[in-house]
C-alpha cells in the first residue's frame, strides 16, 4: 500500500465561532495533500496541466470524527485506493500527534482533455497512467 503524509497546521481563519476548523475547510486540506502526493510521485500538477490533463471531481466524501483546532498540528495521509483509465479515487486520513482520527474521506475525480471531455488516460497518456497505477493501493 502507497501511503503519502503531509502536516496540517490549522490556520485560525480557518476556525468557527466554536474554535474548530470549518467543515468547508477540508476539501482544501485534500486537495494540498493531492498537490503534494503528485509532485512526490513525479507528476507534477503544472505537468499534468501543461500535457492538456485536467481532473474534474465527480464526488466528496468527507467524516468528522473529532474537532480539529486552531493551534494543534495533524498528518493527513493519502492513497489511490483506484486508478482507471478514465477515474482517480483517493482517500484520506487525518489524524493529530496523538494517532486519533479525526477525519476520513475519499474523492472521485474523473480525467479530461483541454476541452474538458473525458479522456482515456491509459490510450493518451500512458506514462501518467501507469504511474498512478505503481501507487495504487491494491489491499
Amino acid at each position: 500500500m502507497a501511503l503519502f503524509s503531509i502536516e496540517i497546521t490549522p490556520r485560525y481563519q480557518e476556525t468557527d465561532q466554536m474554535g474548530v476548523i470549518h467543515h468547508s475547510v477540508y476539501p482544501i486540506y485534500y486537495e494540498q495533500a493531492r498537490v503534494a502526493f503528485c509532485d512526490q510521485i513525479g507528476l507534477p500538477f503544472h505537468q499534468i496541466e501543461a500535457r492538456g490533463l485536467r481532473q474534474a471531481m465527480l464526488s466528496m466524501t468527507v467524516n468528522y470524527h473529532s474537532p480539529v483546532r486552531f493551534g494543534e498540528k495533524y498528518h493527513l495521509a493519502i492513497q489511490i485506493i483506484k486508478a482507471t483509465k478514465v477515474k482517480l479515487v483517493f482517500s484520506y486520513t487525518m489524524r493529530d500527534y496523538q494517532n486519533r482520527l479525526v477525519n476520513s474521506g475519499e474523492t472521485l475525480l474523473v480525467w479530461l482533455d483541454r476541452d474538458l471531455k473525458p479522456i482515456n488516460l491509459a490510450k493518451h497518456h500512458a506514462d501518467v497512467y501507469h504511474r498512478l497505477k505503481e501507487y495504487e493501493n491494491t489491499d
